[in-house]
Parts: C-alpha cells; sequence; structure tokens
C-alpha cells in the first residue's frame, strides 16, 4: 500500500479482510483502489495485487490498524455488487454480526446502489441478511434450508428448562418439531474442549426431546443434502409425537 502512493486504499474483499468481515472464499489477489490518473500510472511487479481505477470521497477511507480501506457500509455494498448470493448474504450477516453494520445502516444500501449493474440481486441479498448468523457456515446452511423448502423459524434458539434453565442454544431451529441443526466449523468446534462442551450440550438438549442434527461445511456443497435431512427429521418428530 505505501509503494503506491498516499492515495491507495483496499477494496473489495482485501478491506473486507481488514475489517474482519468474513464469507468470501479464501483468495491470494489484494485489491488496491487508486484514483484517476494515479491508477494509470502505478506500476507493480507483484502478480498478486489487483489495481482498480475508482474514486472514493476521502470519508469513505478509513484506516483499519493503519492500513487505509473502504469504510464497512461502502465495502459490503461494493462486495454485494460483484458476487454471487451465498457469499453476498454471508458477508452481510458477517458484518451486521460484528456490529459494523446495522439494520439501520443496511436500509440506506438500496439508494446507494439504485442503477448499478448487479443492484437488482444484490437489493435481494438485503433481503436475506441476518446479523445472528455467526459464521458463514451458518449462513449457508440456513441458506440451503430456504432453498429446500424448510427455512429454520429461529436462529440461535434458546432452549430452557421448565425452571429457566439454558439446556443450550442451536445455530438454526424449528420450534414446533423441536429440532436443532448446528453448523460445525472448525473454528469454533475444533478444540477439544469445545468438542467436551458440545457434546455435554447435546445430550442435555437430547433428554429434554429435541432432535440434533450437526452440518459441516462439505454438506453445504450439496443442494439437497441438508434440507432432505432437515425434512426428515421434523417427519420422524411429528411422527413419534402422532
Amino acid at each position: 500500500m505505501l509503494s503506491l502512493g498516499p492515495a491507495a486504499h483496499a477494496v473489495f474483499g482485501t478491506a473486507a479482510e481488514l475489517h474482519g468481515i468474513a464469507g468470501l472464499p479464501r483468495r491470494d489477489e489484494i485489491h488496491v483502489a487508486l484514483p484517476g490518473r494515479a491508477a494509470k500510472l502505478a506500476r507493480t511487479s507483484d502478480s498478486a495485487i489487483m489495481l482498480h481505477q475508482l474514486e472514493h470521497r476521502p470519508e469513505a477511507v478509513v484506516r483499519v490498524n493503519g492500513i487505509a480501506a473502504t469504510e464497512p457500509r461502502l465495502t459490503v455494498t461494493e462486495i454485494i455488487l460483484r458476487e454471487r448470493r451465498y457469499p453476498a448474504v454471508a458477508v452481510l450477516d458477517s458484518a451486521l454480526n460484528r456490529g459494523l453494520l446495522t439494520t439501520e445502516c443496511l436500509a440506506t444500501i438500496p439508494a446507494l446502489i439504485r442503477g448499478r449493474r448487479g443492484a437488482v440481486a444484490a437489493r435481494g441479498y438485503l433481503a436475506e441478511a441476518d446479523g445472528r448468523a455467526q459464521s458463514p457456515l451458518e449462513t449457508r446452511s440456513r441458506l440451503r434450508c430456504v432453498d429446500g423448502g424448510v427455512p429454520p423459524d429461529a436462529l440461535q434458539l434458546e432452549v430452557r428448562d421448565d425452571d429457566g434453565y439454558l439446556l443450550g442454544v442451536g445455530d438454526l431451529g424449528w420450534r414446533a418439531a423441536r429440532v436443532i441443526a448446528e453448523a460445525d466449523g472448525q473454528d469454533a468446534h475444533g478444540t477439544p474442549e469445545a468438542a467436551y462442551a458440545d457434546r455435554r450440550r447435546q445430550n442435555r438438549l437430547v433428554n429434554a426431546g429435541w432432535t440434533i442434527l450437526r452440518f459441516t461445511w462439505q454438506d453445504t456443497l450439496h443442494p439437497a443434502y441438508i434440507p432432505h435431512t432437515v425434512r426428515a427429521a421434523i417427519a420422524a418428530a411429528h411422527s413419534r409425537r402422532s
């Protein structure tokens, strides 16, 4: 960034990474914006640096750990105009979950993108955003369920016993059927301590009459698998009670 001059600033996925916004596929490119003539004159021998000729107002650029980058709302806006649905919604969810965007801020984005290429799809992504999702895996699992016709009716569902004791919190929930789906990412569940806590929590929930399903990133790559599994669990739960 320093080698490209004082006007250079991170954009797109690079800006999102600096802000800690998750959801985009891991890529090696570093996206840097320069205004007008500066972009035309800039030279770099690093093939991983992608230069973009973009003009941004001074107030739209902030410093993150000393590195200039587009501010969160603009970063997210530019990403959802360019990305497909799953990563776009995951980025929105992540920004909301981290408090980098508010729902009020989100409501201003349609006006910013009006008439721009990709705006129609982006408005759909905005409508699906939900800051309760705590990881891109949770977002992808939710969208698979939506697409498969079994959308969850609760996210981060708290399950308590008759005395109000918290038995556990489920990532995705179908309350009527007492079904919970857990999105098992490596970061949150990869340590022995996390695995032990997951097992104890699952035992409490199962003993309370809940069905627990567990899904991984690999499962989200198969469009029918997650909704089929959820639908089967709901049917089995209704069958047991009839």
